[in-house]
């Protein structure tokens, strides 16, 4: 249900199901990458203790970008650093996915609804 896509060692992308559903907190990301992604389920009660996120210097290397599906069927196609092209693959509502580093387009199947979430332009 955790999608890995990978080229030359490097990671593409992560894709997180809409099936995915385990109990706790699991990162699915490495921590070298600039984002991180993460599921979480917790039962009715849950108490989240109140934090803060303390400045921390990063670089960032590749833009990466979040892409969380809400309605409809998007096709994903991926490519190396020179654009030739990889595989592709078939999202579905509810399915999210992470791309980190390489080349990416799209085709939409299904009409879409999505939210995206960067670094910055």
């Amino acid at each position: 249900m955790i999608d890995t896509i990978r080229h030359a060692g490097q990671l593409l992308a992560l894709i997180v199901s809409h099936r995915y559903s385990e109990a706790g907190i699991h990162f699915f990301t490495p921590g070298e990458l600039s984002q991180q992604l993460a599921f979480m389920r917790h039962p009715t009660g849950k108490i989240i203790e109140p934090h803060v996120h303390n400045p921390v210097p990063r670089e960032v290397h590749y833009t990466q970008e979040v892409l969380f599906l809400r309605k409809g069927r998007l096709r994903v196609d991926f490519y190396d650093p020179d654009q030739r092209y990889l595989e592709s693959r078939i999202l579905e509502a509810g399915d999210v996915i992470l791309l980190a580093t390489g080349g990416h387009g799209f085709e939409v199947l299904e009409e879409i609804e999505m939210i995206e979430v960067k670094q910055g332009p």
